[in-house]
This record gives structure tokens, C-alpha cells and sequence, in this order.
């Protein structure tokens, strides 16, 4: 297994992809607050403290123990030109031995919607857990009718799976979730005849 890094980064074109940091509570909060009514449709209910500074340091120290061990990589997207954060990425639930695999999640805040930011978030991911961390899948999934997000997995190289019934509660409900996966070395749809 690859050792991870405590100060990982990884660049885009107008992206530096980074763990959170005590620093980034506030635009954090604010970021999530104001997109609360865009957001909470799509993502597990939020603990009442979840915008909290107490949370919000147990999501970093969480981060950074993550990154060490190499069981999730969570990162905050930062826009270089004024150091705004404009959503989240993590690859977690990573698993070694033979799956070699995890799970891709993302929020963008919705003032950052439709700008192609998380789409060079996903690429850079994609890239370093192919490339640096060995990993040989990438899985997602989102809400059947969360037409915005299925187009970007699509866009990002991720081919439709199937569904996995009552997958995750959102909002408080048990909801299916259509699949997505990227793969490594992908072989979907050829066989070793002709």
C-alpha cells in the first residue's frame, strides 16, 4: 500500500484539491448554509450540530486521520484565483486486497454549479487513485433523478451499473441509487474473442 501524504494536494486547471483545515470552518459554514435548500435533497439528513465549529474540527481531525491511514481522501475544493472554497470531494471506503476499490462522493455549493469544477475534481481524483494510489475502481451513485449529477459521472468516464435498492437514506428516507463505476483498465463489453 502507498503511504499517503499529511500535506496532499493535487492541482487542476483552476482547483488546488485539499484536506480541510481549522481555518476553512467559516467559509465552510457559510458555503453550506447558504445551499442548504440545494444540497439537502441529495445528501443524508444533517446532525443538528452539523454546521457547528465542534463538527466541523471532528471533520478535520477525521481528514487528516483518513488520509494517514489511507482509508478515505477527503478533499475541500479551493478556486486558486481567490482561494474560494467551492465544494468537497472523497473518495472513502477504501478497500485494499483483491477489491482495490472505493466509493466517490461530492457536494459543489450552488453559486460554483454547472462551472465544470467538480468535473476537474473528479478527473484529478480519478487520476491519483489510478495512478498514485493503485486503486483499480471507482465507484458512485446518486439519486435516480439527479439528472445534473448522473451527466457529470457520464461526462467523467463512469458508466451506468444498475441500481442497488433502499442504497442510502436521504432526507430521511431509504431512496435507490443508480450505480456508476470507473474503471482502472476498462474492459466492459469486450471479450478476449476478435
Amino acid at each position: 500500500m502507498l503511504a499517503f501524504k499529511r500535506k496532499l494536494r493535487l492541482e487542476t486547471e483552476r482547483l488546488t484539491l485539499r484536506p480541510p483545515q481549522h481555518a476553512d470552518f467559516t467559509p465552510w459554514m457559510s458555503l453550506r448554509s447558504d445551499s442548504a435548500a440545494f444540497l439537502t435533497p441529495w445528501e443524508p439528513s444533517w446532525a443538528e450540530d452539523h454546521l457547528s465549529r465542534r463538527a466541523f474540527t471532528n471533520r478535520v481531525y477525521w481528514a487528516a486521520r483518513s488520509v494517514s491511514t489511507g482509508t478515505a481522501l477527503p478533499l475541500f475544493l479551493i478556486r486558486r484565483e481567490d482561494q474560494r472554497l467551492v465544494g468537497a470531494i472523497t473518495l472513502d471506503n477504501i478497500r485494499r486486497g483483491p477489491a482495490q476499490a472505493g466509493t466517490l462522493g461530492y457536494w459543489t455549493g450552488q453559486p460554483f454549479t454547472r462551472q465544470g469544477y467538480m468535473r476537474e475534481a473528479i478527473g484529478a481524483v480519478v487520476h491519483h487513485a489510478f495512478e498514485k494510489m493503485g486503486l483499480s475502481r471507482i465507484e458512485a451513485a446518486c439519486l435516480p433523478e439527479n439528472v445534473a449529477s448522473r451527466g457529470l459521472l457520464e461526462r467523467s468516464g463512469f458508466k451506468y451499473e444498475g441500481v442497488a435498492q433502499s442504497y442510502l437514506q436521504i432526507n430521511g428516507r431509504w431512496r435507490t441509487h443508480v450505480l456508476y463505476a470507473a474503471l482502472r483498465n476498462d474492459r466492459r463489453g469486450r471479450t478476449s474473442a476478435g
